[in-house]
């Protein structure tokens, strides 16, 4: 009896985090801090190539740790394994070009050190004036490019809007979801954005899809749609002094290594092209990391965001009841991958549901386990979208048909030639 009252309360727990009402669960923090803180290359370019914009970078040196400089560094990576200059991007990163020692690193014996960031053709700093003039300028522009925008660092918790949580910029300057929202309010409406966060608590920049980033207003007239680490109401993991690239395990890490098919040390990856069409999207990528980051993070993209918001309570304790089979006929393959990927790791059954599989095949130790923990968490919320899509989709509710379609297409873009959005 106390254990099936244990494992209830680590669903019901599931249940409120994911509608952002729940006291936080006890995850390891990632150097959070309070919110009141406030040339050329050779290689040739991609001519369908979107406009890669990188802010990267701690708040202060203290919090600008080496593996922040190390996820720029793959970043310009993975773009020229997928074919595109690697210096095309257009980089922010910490105190920029200044020459002062501002990376924090653990050498060998494990002192601390700080050294001169090396990132080849930073623009600047990574600071809200370059931010928003970046997006000024790309505004006037007259081609209409694609905005692909990757950040690296820190976020922190808004204490009393969960929605609204912030990214921290150079020298603690805090970047808000409805301040990035309204500035990308300002772009041409035919310039769709995607973005990508690794940040604490990035899962709040889902609402980004909104007019001002605000849930209570209309969806942006503009395409937009995101992956982000974690959920807005917890911190991820990836920010670390240690220099041994091996052992980075985090949602970027992962991300990248779907979408290029090669992780961050170059090893080739295992395929994320699940529904074989020859590319790999953006939800392919985000599948591949739910399976391969062995962290804690429970990793969200805006279209799983937006449907969990729209789940009940009731909703998600009948999706939970239900025997796993059923909801996977009309899943999407990546969704069926990340599910039948976590069931076969558990080793659970098929035929049982969510609910029964957990108090029937989860041990104690599993249930302890935080990694483990957040595979099964991870697996609660990929029924509960596969779940809730087909609910609205049965329903046949058009609003909320036209807004899933519109944020699963963006989702579905690549880097791949032509294929930014579908």
């Amino acid at each position: 009896m106390q254990r099936k009252s244990q494992f209830a309360k680590i669903l019901l727990g599931l249940i409120f985090v994911i509608i952002g009402s729940y006291p936080k669960l006890a995850f390891a923090n990632n150097n959070s801090t309070k919110f009141s803180q406030q040339k050329t290359h050779n290689c040739p370019t991609n001519q369908q190539q979107p406009n890669f914009l990188v802010f990267g970078g701690g708040g202060t040196k203290e919090q600008n740790e080496i593996a922040i400089e190390k996820n720029v560094l793959y970043f310009q990576r993975t773009l020229e394994k997928m074919g595109y200059n690697p210096f095309s991007a257009s980089i922010f990163f910490a105190n920029g070009n200044d020459g002062k020692a501002t990376i924090r690193y653990l050498e060998k014996l494990g002192k601390q050190k700080f050294k001169v960031p090396e990132i080849p053709d930073v623009q600047g700093k990574a600071t809200f004036t370059n931010l928003q003039n970046w997006f000024q300028k790309t505004g006037e522009q007259i081609s209409r490019q694609p905005i692909f925008f990757y950040f690296t660092g820190h976020g922190i918790e808004n204490p009393n809007n969960s929605n609204n949580n912030a990214l921290m910029l150079w020298e603690n300057e805090a970047l808000t979801v409805q301040e990035l929202s309204q500035m990308l309010d300002k772009l041409p409406q035919d310039t769709p954005v995607v973005t990508m966060m690794a940040q604490c608590f990035s899962g709040s920049f889902a609402n980004i899809i909104y007019q001002g980033g605000d849930p209570n207003k209309p969806v942006a007239l503009q395409t937009r749609c995101g992956f982000f680490a974690t959920i807005k109401t917890l911190p991820s993991v990836g920010c670390t002094p240690e220099v041994n690239e091996a052992d980075y395990k985090d949602y970027s890490s992962s991300f990248f290594a779907g979408l290029s098919g090669y992780s961050r040390t170059g090893k080739r990856v295992t395929s994320a092209d699940y529904n074989r069409d020859g590319k790999i999207s953006y939800a392919e990528a985000h599948s591949f990391a739910k399976v391969d980051e062995e962290t804690i993070d429970l990793p969200v993209s805006t279209s799983e965001v937006w449907l969990q918001n729209q789940a009940t309570n009731a909703d998600i304790e009948l999706i939970w009841e239900q025997p796993i089979i059923n909801l996977l006929s009309k899943a999407r393959p990546e969704q069926q991958y990340v599910v039948k990927s976590i069931v076969k790791m558990f080793n659970l059954d098929f035929q049982k549901s969510y609910i029964e599989n957990g108090l029937g095949s989860i041990t104690e130790q599993e249930i302890n386990n935080q990694i483990e923990r957040a595979y099964f968490l991870r697996l609660g919320m990929e029924l509960i979208n596969i779940g809730v899509e087909q609910k609205i989709r049965y329903d046949s509710d058009k609003e909320a048909i036209a807004i899933l379609e519109r944020l699963i297409k963006c989702e579905a873009g690549s880097w791949e030639e032509g294929y930014f959005l579908k």
